[in-house]
């Protein structure tokens, strides 16, 4: 039975507050829903009870059926409580992560905005600003190719060095990362704790631009998350980001980079003067395809030097107040093992030697069993079996490859490369020798095939191009022979 409360306003505007309860929450307490109803101005007393009898029945009844939508709740305060609701294991800590970066964002530009008012224009104008600004980027980042090299010079950690700038380890690894960048408010804390004029750490840049399209598409999918949920929690009549009613923001698709053949052939020659475990990493990024996190996952049980495979059964990242964690791969069809050639596997098994002796060199230094950080924050102590490690033989942070890869190719003079450019690089070497598409998307996991075509339909026409040539020139009668015989 629905309550109504009269409010006469100082103006004497009159406003009726409709009351009524639906079911119990699962703590045992009833569910209210309300609305409030404005008389239009000029009806009679008797009309006003009439049509407010009738706003009653309707609303009463709208609440059963579940076609009542509180329009009170803010998308900004919605948002915050889908983030709680969906801290890790919900969802993976690096996705989390990522989603708690974008929507900052997403609040500062439509947090104030109720549910059921916003609209797929709002959404708009935020993807708008996003690209020509990326919502106070502009003015706001710096960048500098010294901070890692005084990192080394005064032999801390990155953990220390943030420590006395007075910043996260996350802006230091940003700031490392091949082309980094950060915030000229952060860059100025880092010199400030350093003693050090800020033109001297760091490039200041005025203008940075916009965001990607390929980011602001990622924005665009986590905010029609939020709001498939809403629409689930009956609190929004439908989702204005899904497709039904919003076009998603455009992507124009780029050909993922790679380095051709004889740039591979090139970066291995260089590799014979690198530190064997450097090149080690390098090889099995280049011969195998695996991810950088997949990388640092591997331990030794992993390898089968008799059956010649490797097993992808975990991965490493570094998430932000956690740590360098421990989790499952990507998805279910990242679990695989992947077959290697000799070259790799005799490679292997002398870096196996020179682990097992800098193991032995370590003695008490080395941890036999180490205690990693598994997705949802737990810990757990398991022998220490990882193939590469930190000094303290600890699982190595995938920045760091990121790291030594930028060091690498700036050392070399080498065309720019990441070491997700050589899963690239893997993919498409494999493509244009003529393997199956099939046989790629199971060697890089990828969840369906469909995945691989998308990400590699240039080099899957030019191989096709070449295939067609190629039986053109198998199948051509020879016109010379042709003419001797009429």
């Amino acid at each position: 039975m629905a309550t109504i409360k009269k409010h006469i306003s100082k103006s004497g505007q009159i406003t009726y507050y409709i009351r009524t309860y639906n079911g119990y929450d699962c703590n045992g307490k009833q569910i209210e829903k309300s609305m409030t109803w404005k008389p239009s101005d000029g009806m009679s007393d008797k009309q006003i009870e009439k049509e407010l009898q009738r706003q009653v029945v309707k609303f009463e009844d709208a609440v059963k059926e579940g076609q009542y939508y509180d329009s009170n709740i803010r998308f900004g305060d919605y948002g915050e409580d889908w983030l709680e609701m969906n801290r890790p294991p919900q969802l993976a800590p690096k996705t989390y992560e990522c989603y708690r970066g974008m929507f900052r964002d997403i609040k500062e530009a439509l947090g104030d905005i109720k549910l059921v008012k916003l609209q797929s224009r709002h959404l708009q104008m935020f993807y708008s600003n996003l690209r020509e600004n990326g919502v106070k980027r502009t003015g706001a980042y710096a960048v500098s190719d010294k901070i890692d090299d005084l990192i080394k010079q005064m032999q801390l950690s990155k953990n220390k060095f943030a420590a006395i700038c007075g910043v996260s380890s996350k802006t230091i690894c940003a700031v490392c990362k091949p082309d980094g960048h950060i915030s000229i408010k952060s860059a100025e804390k880092i010199a400030k704790g350093l003693n050090l004029p800020v033109q001297q750490l760091f490039k200041l840049h005025q203008d940075t631009g916009g965001l990607s399209d390929k980011t602001i598409l990622h924005y665009h999918k986590f905010i029609s998350t939020i709001l498939a949920q809403a629409t689930r929690d009956r609190l929004i009549p439908f989702n204005i980001a899904d497709r039904n009613h919003m076009k998603a923001p455009k992507l124009e698709r780029k050909e993922a980079a790679f380095l051709d053949d004889e740039q591979v052939r090139h970066v291995l020659e260089l590799l014979e003067n690198e530190p064997i475990k450097w090149k080690t990493i390098m090889y099995l990024l280049i011969y195998s395809g695996i991810r950088r996190g997949e990388l640092l996952g591997l331990e030794w049980k992993d390898i089968s030097f008799e059956k010649k495979v490797i097993s992808i059964r975990r991965t490493s990242q570094a998430v932000e107040r956690m740590g360098i964690i421990t989790k499952s791969p990507k998805n279910d069809t990242s679990y695989r093992t992947i077959k290697l050639s000799d070259t790799v596997l005799d490679l292997l098994r002398e870096y196996q030697q020179y682990w097992q002796k800098r193991r032995t060199e370590l003695d008490d230094y080395w941890q036999d069993n180490i205690q990693i950080i598994l997705a949802d924050g737990s810990t757990q102590t398991v022998p220490n079996d990882r193939l590469f490690t930190k000094v303290d033989s600890t699982p190595m942070n995938p920045y760091s490859v990121s790291d030594w890869v930028r060091k690498f190719v700036k050392r070399n003079n080498l065309p720019y490369f990441t070491p997700h450019s050589l899963r690239h690089t893997h993919a498409t070497l494999l493509i244009a020798e003529g393997v199956s598409i099939p046989t790629v998307s199971r060697r890089l996991g990828h969840s369906s095939i469909a995945t691989t075509s998308k990400i590699y339909i240039h080099a899957i026409q030019s191989a096709d191009e070449i295939a067609s040539n190629a039986l053109e020139d198998k199948l051509k009668l020879d016109k010379h022979k042709e003419d001797e015989s009429i």
